[in-house]
């Protein structure tokens, strides 16, 4: 499946950082990961740090897949409101995933620290905010459900917003916890981090056909070489559904752009994610290297040739949304790309075990969410491989 366009900014900026062979022999290990973008990369890490003997395999080049064309803003903010989910799952579930997903960014941060990644972490504000009056009720109430459960949030009027950012808007709900990333980069840095403590990662390696046993799985790539695994992890993203026997995910077509370098970007727009409430929403946000990017526009993905084909129409729409929120910042167009991603019906991921697949785990982290959500996959996957319980793992499960 093609998942994005050709000229990703992110993968034209990092090049080639880390090279991998094929799988050209027979091996054996505990946990076998199937993917190679961020999601595989941050569960490798927490199979490495677990004890397992783990080997990854992608059938592309690492993190040449959704990883090289996601815009890597670290929210916490499920792409369904709080005060909405808690309708759907109830307070608690509700609840506890928007505080995951808040205690996901700081674990990010250590994880960085701790390998010493070169991917750019910073720590920013992000700052939701309506388009339209008619959506300022329901974001009034999206603000009072997020401070009454201990979310740090601040409520800002237009003139609030006018006067800080330079943005027109109606208001909107200014959050202390967010942040930004180069997820490609994030990506190699981790696997060759875990390689130096005994992770084995093989590209251009495909998975062919799976024989679910008992105690093990063994797979067979299209490299000839069997490997023989007590476990199986999927980190296979979007494309997974094309394995799975009912559908749980909507494919969408999404467009982003890459300003030209700005000198005189203002600390406050540096510092600060912004998304608004339109259907789809737009999103922007500013690079390591000071350019600002920005994104939206999605619709139902149809196919590759067709998502790609609308690149121009996208762009144009993009920077006019762009100029209309932002007028007083001269966004020049350097790169834009597309990719596919999905949503789910309650805007949650997929993380656990399939009645369907023995000795297997998935770990789908759908919709705006996909990095957050892979931070806590690692962590859910690796306590039920060793036998313990984890309350989201509830709330995330496929029978839901």
């Amino acid at each position: 499946m093609n998942i994005r366009s050709n000229e990703p900014y992110f993968l034209i900026k990092n090049g080639i950082l880390n090279s991998y062979p094929s799988l050209r022999e027979d091996i054996n290990c505990d946990v076998l990961i199937v993917g190679g973008g961020i999601t595989g990369a941050l569960m490798a890490h927490a199979c490495i740090q677990k004890g397992f003997n783990t080997v990854l395999i992608d059938k592309r080049e690492i993190a040449n897949g959704s990883t090289s064309a996601t815009t890597a803003m670290l929210q916490y903010e499920i792409d369904i409101p709080l005060y909405q989910l808690i309708k759907k799952i109830g307070e608690q579930g509700a609840v506890a995933s928007y505080q995951a997903c808040r205690n996901s960014i700081y674990q990010l941060k250590k994880i960085t620290e701790d390998i010493n990644s070169d991917c750019g972490f910073k720590s920013k504000e992000s700052l939701y905010f309506a388009s339209n009056p008619k959506d300022l009720k329901w974001l009034k109430t999206e603000f009072e459900t997020r401070k009454q459960n201990g979310f740090k949030v601040e409520w800002l009027n237009a003139v609030d917003i006018k006067n800080k950012y330079g943005l027109g808007a109606e208001g909107g709900i200014l959050s202390e916890d967010g942040g930004s990333i180069d997820a490609f980069c994030l990506t190699h840095d981790l696997l060759s981090y875990n390689v130096k403590k005994g992770l084995q990662v093989f590209d251009k390696t495909e998975l062919k056909t799976v024989k679910y046993k008992d105690d093990s799985v063994t797979v067979i790539t299209d490299t000839k070489a069997e490997i023989k695994a007590k476990k199986i992890i999927y980190c296979t993203g979007y494309e997974t559904q094309q394995m799975l026997p009912k559908k749980i995910v909507k494919l969408k077509s999404t467009y982003a752009m890459v300003s030209e370098y700005m000198k005189d970007l203002s600390d406050s727009i540096s510092k600060t994610l912004f998304w608004n409430t339109d259907a789809p929403y737009l999103y922007l946000r500013s690079t390591e290297d000071g350019r600002m990017l920005v994104g939206g526009e999605d619709e139902d993905f149809k196919n590759a040739i067709k998502r790609d084909l609308l690149l121009d129409n996208k762009k144009a729409k993009l920077l006019k949304t762009f100029q209309k929120f932002l007028p007083d910042i001269n966004f020049i167009e350097d790169f834009r790309w597309s990719g596919t991603f999905g949503e789910t019906k309650d805007g949650l991921p997929y993380i656990g075990a399939h009645s369907k697949f023995p000795n297997s785990y998935f770990c789908l982290g759908f919709g705006g969410n996909g990095i957050t959500f892979s931070v806590i996959g690692a962590d859910i996957v690796t306590d039920l491989i060793n036998g313990k319980t984890n309350l989201l793992a509830h709330f995330f499960r496929f029978d839901r």
